[in-house]
């Protein structure tokens, strides 16, 4: 985490095509679960929650490993400024679940 003048944007970018490929991955690996059709007769709550909770915990996990990876990376002085891009990633969780069921 350089102290860099483009490094904010340099991270951003990171971030952005770290939860545009996990979603996307995870969106394709999770193809098979859930009902696309929100409007039917029948129950669909039990599949898609299933699905929810299915791509949060793998979400989680890439998460967690891109963390551990990063923090391995960067010196100690860098490591909380990680934390910032952590937090935000899980700001971003419930806007690609709406995303996921749209």
């Amino acid at each position: 985490m350089a102290q860099g003048k483009y490094s904010f944007w340099v991270w951003l970018f990171y971030f952005i095509l770290f939860e545009v490929v996990v979603y996307l991955g995870l969106s394709y690996l999770l193809s098979g679960l859930g009902e696309s059709n929100q409007f039917q007769a029948e129950n669909t709550v039990v599949p898609n929650w299933v699905k929810a909770v299915v791509f949060i915990l793998l979400y989680l996990l890439c998460l967690l490993i891109a963390v551990m990876l990063v923090s391995n990376m960067v010196p100690n002085k860098y490591r909380p400024q990680l934390m910032r891009w952590v937090y935000l990633s899980l700001l971003v969780l419930p806007f690609m679940l709406i995303i996921l069921f749209n």
